[in-house]
């Protein structure tokens, strides 16, 4: 059944427009037909009828108002002492007050879901904190166990290397050994540069020749390759507060992914534009694109899907663009493609910058 709505303004002078009539209908007869003490004692009832209804009015006006205020005033103390499963009696009620109370409880309902989602970042935030502090251990042990007796073993094969004859089937062997002795030197430092981050040296400087730099470095990796590695600058892009070498190692890291994920002929694209207060940078390639399951994990330490990979380029991508306040993200659709957005403020936040 629908109910009507009344306004609490509506109900709160009802009671005086009626006092206000019985007391105009009472003192109409008084004066009409009676006379004398009669009409006294009307209009001594009449007014304190009108005393005895005003009271109630008054009555009604606090219940209307007073205890509402009164109520949320309760839980508002509530809420400072961080209870956010609170919620009002009155919205109930048909009418102002009654909307007042919904949106409190909605806003409440709302509070609380926030602040679950907090609590999930947070544990998320501290479960990964404890892996990078883990593997940052891990590294330092790693560093000192491996690449003093790596170096040793890089030394003899540099000798033998030397030593063997021309025609030795054994010289493809060594200049073999060599790879795979660089790719533990690689591993081993994409291992202690994710491990043991170096805070940024922001410095207001241009984006623009920071992304040309590793765009220049990528070219000379894909001379060999039918790739092409086409950028385009913004001219009008303000300045940003970044750390240029970090930022050149992002877009670096995020090109020989790019090229990576390419075979055969193929094309990345480097934009740079700006969203907001944001300077942007898309890394776009044409290989083989990725799994939505591929793309939830790729930040990782340690995912990768490639045979030869480390798994630690993208994790330390994310970890440098974060530290810069900013976001990167990633969208592919298999067999189509891939395309990286690293979002950089132009100012950033907490940090003094210098000039460049």
């Amino acid at each position: 059944m629908h109910q009507v709505r009344v306004n609490w303004q509506i109900k709160a002078i009802l009671p005086v427009v009626f006092v206000l009539l019985a007391g105009l209908l009472l003192f109409t007869i008084a004066t009409v037909s009676l006379g004398g003490p009669e009409r006294h004692a009307v209009i001594m009832v009449a007014g304190a009828g009108a005393v005895i209804i005003c009271g109630v009015s008054i009555g009604v006006l606090a219940y209307l108002i007073q205890r509402p205020m009164l109520e949320l005033q309760e839980k508002m103390a509530l809420i400072s002492g961080g209870n956010l499963d609170v919620a009002v009696s009155f919205s109930r009620r048909n009418d102002e007050i009654g909307d007042l109370g919904r949106n409190f409880n909605y806003m409440m309902l709302q509070l609380r879901e926030s602040r679950k989602e907090i609590e999930t970042m947070h544990r998320t935030q501290m479960s990964r904190a404890e892996h990078l502090a883990t593997l940052g251990e891990l590294a330092t042990g790693l560093a000192h166990e491996i690449r003093n007796p790596l170096a040793g073993i890089a030394g003899v094969i540099e000798i033998i290397g030397r030593d063997l004859p021309a025609s030795s089937p054994a010289r493809a062997m060594v200049k073999d050994v060599r790879l795979e002795i660089n790719q533990i030197n690689r591993i081993l430092t994409d291992l202690l540069e994710t491990a043991r981050p170096h805070p940024p040296q922001m410095m207001r400087s241009n984006l623009n020749t920071t992304v040309e730099h590793a765009v220049m470095l990528a070219r000379q990796q894909v001379l060999s390759h039918p790739i092409k590695i086409e950028l385009e600058q913004a001219p009008d892009l303000h300045e940003v507060e970044h750390d240029s070498d970090q930022i050149h190692q992002v877009v670096l890291n995020l090109l020989l992914n790019a090229v990576q994920a390419i075979d055969g002929p193929g094309t990345v694209t480097v934009k740079i534009g700006e969203r907001d207060d944001c300077a942007i940078v898309t890394v776009t390639d044409t290989g083989r694109g990725m799994t939505d399951q591929q793309m939830s994990q790729i930040f990782r330490p340690f995912y990768t899907t490639r045979n030869n990979g480390t798994g630690l380029g993208l994790s330390l991508v994310r970890r440098i663009v974060e530290e810069h306040h900013g976001h990167v993200g990633v969208t592919s659709t298999l067999g189509q493609g891939s395309t990286f957005e690293v979002e950089i403020p132009f100012v950033a936040a907490s940090v003094p910058a210098e000039v460049a």
